[in-house]
């Protein structure tokens, strides 16, 4: 499998691998009630349970993108999918709250692994096509999301935790899938070892400002993010608690947000491609602020009609922001990519861990309050400079 006729091959393995990886990961969120009766946990340990599959991810990514910049590890794709397994299989055999803090920490650390190097395998894939290539990668992973709570509600909870095992076989499937993408990619390293600069957007740019864009950049995502977090952690609490829903009816209504977010990403990303990846990021972000402000207040009709529309705008962000970041920093796709996947995501993990600690000390309802008002910082795209407009004729391949 080599030369342009594999890109898209390439990038559905991709794309698949991350959906059983996601969905895997999922699996942790979606069962937060059964962990917190199980273990008599409150919401701030709950919260803690996020923190420690993202922080893990946030510290070991942007290190491994940087290692994989200078020396790539093909193979490293199918080892990160088996520290995942080992998080699940601990995961389901755990019986007190450190063991599922280290599994949550398992299943992170093989987030780092995967991330970076999966989003360059996908850059390398792409024909020129960035923003297409992230989206049909990204996506992969937004629908496991959405699979993993109906998976957890019809499959787990019936069964109890030992049926969280049973992923492992998933697990299994992607490290002998990656195994075979790693070949592809050993194949491909040296004619694209070292990009050359010349022409790159981000080359004419000084190094300050870079920096400056980058933060800018991650404080986007941070927006982003904590307002998933506090979603995907809690918003079964909030629909049980304010409507009085089942647990498998609020999973239900997870799923529905989560696919949204699926729809999102694998439309932003062409979308990007065709109007440019700052105008995409004011649409995505700031776009999202009147429905969140909405949200607190809405019935349960239109709350499940709101958590879509947000969804949709928000997870069409990611893919621009990220290409955006790649065109800054050109030559650095790991490390920018374990900034963008690991970094940040930590930080909307301890937004996450924040936010369980303020549902304690007041409520579910006002910790949705709290967040709707973090879109806002989507008004800092204004600073940000349109890569595009001066920018010279991309070759099909950098």
């Amino acid at each position: 499998m080599t030369g342009r006729a594999a890109t898209l091959p390439i990038l559905v393995s991709l794309g698949f691998c991350h959906l059983l990886n996601d969905l895997m990961q999922s699996l942790i969120s979606a069962l937060y009630p059964m962990l917190k009766q199980q273990f008599h946990l409150d919401f701030g340990q709950v919260g803690l349970i996020t923190l420690a599959f993202m922080l893990t991810a946030a510290v070991l990514q942007p290190t491994i993108g940087a290692y994989t910049d200078r020396r790539p590890l093909p193979y490293s794709l199918a080892v990160g999918m088996g520290a995942t397994l080992t998080g699940l299989v601990l995961l389901s055999i755990a019986s007190n709250y450190a063991a599922v803090l280290l599994a949550a920490a398992l299943v992170g650390t093989g987030s780092a692994v995967f991330h970076p190097e999966a989003t360059r395998v996908a850059r390398m894939a792409s024909g020129g096509r960035y923003g297409f290539a992230q989206s049909v990668f990204q996506v992969g992973g937004n629908v496991g999301q959405a699979i993993g709570p109906l998976l957890a509600a019809f499959v787990v909870l019936p069964r109890g935790q030992g049926a969280i095992a049973w992923f492992s076989l998933a697990a299994l499937l992607g490290m002998m899938v990656l195994a075979r993408v790693g070949a592809w990619y050993k194949a491909q390293l040296r004619p694209v070892q070292r990009p050359a600069l010349a022409g790159v957007a981000g080359a004419a740019i000084p190094q300050g400002r870079v920096v400056f864009f980058v933060f800018l950049l991650m404080l986007l995502v941070f927006s982003k993010n904590v307002y998933t977090a506090s979603l995907t952690s809690y918003f079964m609490f909030f629909l049980i608690e304010r409507f009085h829903l089942s647990v498998q009816a609020a999973q239900v209504q997870l799923f529905a947000f989560m696919a949204a977010i699926a729809v999102g990403t694998l439309i932003g990303g062409p979308i990007s491609d065709r109007i440019g990846r700052r105008p995409m990021i004011w649409i995505s972000i700031l776009g999202a602020l009147p429905f969140t402000l909405m949200l607190p207040y809405a019935s349960l009709f239109w709350t499940t009609v709101l958590t879509i529309i947000i969804g949709l705008l928000m997870a069409s962000a990611f893919p621009a922001i990220l290409v955006y970041a790649h065109e800054l920093l050109p030559g650095r796709i790991g490390l920018v990519s374990g900034m963008f996947f690991g970094f940040a995501f930590g930080l909307g993990g301890l937004g996450a861990a924040a936010m369980g600690r303020i549902a304690d000390a007041h409520s579910i309802s006002f910790v949705y309050q709290l967040c709707s008002f973090l879109p806002a910082i989507g008004l800092l795209v204004w600073f940000l400079p349109n890569l595009e407009r001066n920018k010279p004729q991309r070759s099909a391949r950098q």
